[in-house]
């Protein structure tokens, strides 16, 4: 079996990026999808979400950025990686589940069922789509309402009139507020107490954000995202959620869930017949275990005081779409940073002759 020069886990915004990057420098390579179709995580986002509701959608190396306007996302951006794929070329490879990531005598060898890639570097691209967060309550397998995650939320119309627990602290959670408070019964529980952004988000700002959160990744500590540190913020249509004071009434973390509500740590219950769990979601790096990269603080080190994508216990080792730059424009410039890591990382490797 030849050894390519690199395998790319996952055909994201970050790993579409690495790819066409690393075309550009002559590397050859190949792009590991576990989806049946081009869309990264995006194909898989609730039918309600429109491109005029997401926060955002960073264009492509050598591309468009995709139109703000009414269509779905999880049609509007699917569309554009395909076209995008085709356009550059790029050696994709799908459907393929990633399981394991061995070392074996200085080549990574990527094992997805039966078939295997040998490679001599890697660049993750798996995001954190794949891996959502659920906290555990006591009662919850109790409750006889439906329960959702982010990942499985039905959109807004699936609730109507009903009374509808959202938890979380994040973005979604003020976003699905914001669409279910004027067509039903909301109530907003949270761990801590919300920060809210009263001031503009210069790019300065957004900055200073990126920055804490590459602190963390620098130090081996477990990523947060970029929002937890920038605050929320309400867009215009969420406007009437606040009017109706879905955002004032917002409520410290129940004791229990039981069958048909929450019971509150005074005693007092609260009848609900859906529970949305917008608590977020964790790096998909499970395949990755073998290879040990996790620091004793739980993280991956990344280089250059974690505003790099190089793994510091392995050189040959790319993180795109991972701390500081999981976002679409962070995933950008991640994936022309990993290129050039794993250029490095060859040519290392080429004058000592492994």
């Amino acid at each position: 079996m030849s050894i390519l020069d690199s395998v790319v886990i996952g055909a994201g915004q970050a790993g579409l990026s690495a790819s066409y990057h690393l075309s550009r420098l002559g590397i050859r390579h190949v792009v590991l999808d576990a989806d049946a179709a081009p869309g990264g995580a995006w194909q898989h986002r609730w039918d309600a979400l429109t491109m005029r509701d997401v926060h955002g959608v960073a264009e492509l190396p050598d591309d468009v950025r995709p139109p703000r306007d009414d269509e779905r996302a999880n049609i509007a951006v699917p569309r554009t990686f395909a076209a995008y794929e085709e356009a550059h070329d790029l050696p994709i490879v799908r459907p393929v589940h990633v399981d394991r990531v061995d070392d074996e005598d200085g080549i990574l060898v990527v094992r997805a069922g039966d078939r295997e890639w040998r490679t001599r570097t890697l660049v993750n691209a798996t995001g954190t789509w794949t891996h959502p967060f659920l906290p555990h309550y006591p009662g919850m397998e109790t409750f006889l309402g439906e329960q959702f995650h982010t990942v499985e939320y039905p959109g807004p119309e699936h609730f109507r009139g009903e009374r509808v627990l959202v938890v979380g602290g994040g973005a979604s959670a003020v976003q699905f507020l914001g669409a279910l408070a004027p067509i039903t019964d909301t109530l907003w529980v949270t761990r801590t107490e919300p920060v809210w952004r009263t001031d503009d988000f210069t790019p300065e700002a957004g900055a200073a954000a990126v920055a804490l959160v590459e602190q963390r990744v620098a130090r081996g500590l477990p990523p947060q995202s970029v929002v937890s540190v920038t605050g929320l913020m309400l867009r215009e249509q969420e406007r009437e959620a606040e009017r109706l004071g879905a955002y004032a009434d917002r409520r410290p973390m129940f004791a229990r869930i039981e069958p048909d509500g929450v019971r509150w740590a005074d005693g007092s219950f609260e009848r609900v017949d859906a529970i949305l769990w917008a608590t977020g979601f964790r790096p998909a790096i499970g395949h990755l275990a073998p290879l040990h990269l996790r620091s004793a603080a739980g993280g991956i080190q990344l280089d250059r005081g974690g505003r790099g994508t190089t793994a510091v216990a392995d050189p040959r080792i790319q993180l795109v779409g991972y701390g500081p730059s999981a976002s679409t424009i962070g995933a950008n410039r991640a994936g022309r940073s990993a290129a050039t890591g794993v250029r490095r990382a060859l040519a290392a490797a080429a004058l000592t002759g492994a």
